[in-house]
């Protein structure tokens, strides 16, 4: 089978921006004459199928999520994405379906049991589970997720990052830690990158070992637990923490109470993603919120529009409580 062509193919052949392609193709206002007939023909002599540009073709929406988030730490996140798809394809009369894969699994098989007409996947996957669903010839969109050539949809990791960060420094906290689970995830690296950035701008040097990566144990909240107490054991343990997500946040919370560390007084502690419990939490959570259920519908709206954004950010915000003395 023949890989469809995409509307970025048409744009390199043309030499104009994907924008320019859909609005050529949809007849919408923006492009002069020439260019626009220059642009069907081009897609004509390719093979373009026009029928796609019908957001009614999609009828069936199969949303996948990898099995290492398909635990209790992480759905009260791609819980909420969940929703927002699931109220966008009721508001069009499109069929949800849910599917978590690993790389052990009959991807193919299991996707087509579904006979889905597009897919979403949600948050980590292997480019090489990616790549097999690739192959699958389905429109498909990522949320929570980059990967390159792929239309997605992401919070803006790097500002929430940098946001987190310059919160504590404005604090007067001086050494500031940033724990997560792993650097794999793209969310994740960007989310470092956004504290780099604003310790960086602080001219604040961190030591290495205040880049607390959790070891890569199966269990990921015992591989946290240990992450956290490694750092609480050093001769000159962090003042803050900026933890990559509010489960990893908690697991802090859990450590500190045990041992008897007081927060914010001894560590102040901030958050990523505003799950509920962020709320409920003892002390409750400063974190950066980020829009769940709109990152779904975005990320549906994206697969309509046939994905002219190869990663379009949400925007996110601090939201000041009790774990940084707010």
């Amino acid at each position: 089978m023949t890989k469809p062509v995409r509307i970025r193919d048409i744009a390199q052949a043309c030499g104009v921006s994907v924008g320019a392609v859909s609005r050529a193709l949809k007849g919408q206002p923006g492009l002069g004459d020439d260019t626009r007939q220059r642009i069907i023909s081009i897609a004509q002599e390719k093979g373009y199928d026009f029928s796609r540009l019908r957001s009614d073709k999609i009828k069936r929406i199969l949303f996948l999520l990898h099995r290492q988030h398909n635990i209790s730490r992480a759905l009260p996140f791609y819980s909420q994405l969940l929703l927002g798809i699931e109220d966008s394809c009721r508001d069009k009369g499109i069929a949800l379906s849910f599917l978590a894969v690993g790389p052990g699994d009959t991807v193919s098989e299991q996707v087509r049991l579904h006979q889905p007409d597009a897919l979403i996947c949600a948050g980590f996957f292997e480019p090489e589970l990616l790549a097999l669903l690739q192959q699958m010839n389905l429109p498909l969109v990522l949320a929570d997720l980059w990967a390159p050539g792929l239309p997605c949809v992401n919070p803006d990791n790097t500002l929430g990052g940098y946001l987190a960060t310059r919160h504590l420094i404005a604090l007067g906290r001086r050494r500031i830690a940033f724990l997560a689970s792993t650097l794999s995830h793209y969310s994740i690296r960007q989310r470092e990158k956004g504290y780099r950035q604003a310790l960086y701008e602080a001219q604040m040097l961190m030591p290495p070992e205040y880049e607390a990566i959790a070891p890569p144990l199966v269990d990921t909240e015992r591989s946290l637990l240990r992450a956290v107490n490694e750092l609480l054991d050093l001769a000159e343990p962090p003042d803050a923490i900026f933890a990559y997500n509010d489960a990893a946040a908690l697991v802090v919370l859990q450590v500190c109470a045990e041992r008897g560390i007081d927060i914010p007084g001894q560590i102040a502690l901030v958050g990523f993603d505003d799950i509920d419990a962020a709320t409920w939490a003892t002390p409750a959570l400063t974190t950066i919120a980020v829009d769940k259920q709109q990152l779904g519908r975005e990320a549906v709206r994206l697969l309509l529009d046939e994905a002219q954004e190869e990663n379009q950010l949400l925007a996110v915000s601090l939201i000041k409580r009790a774990s940084t003395g707010s």
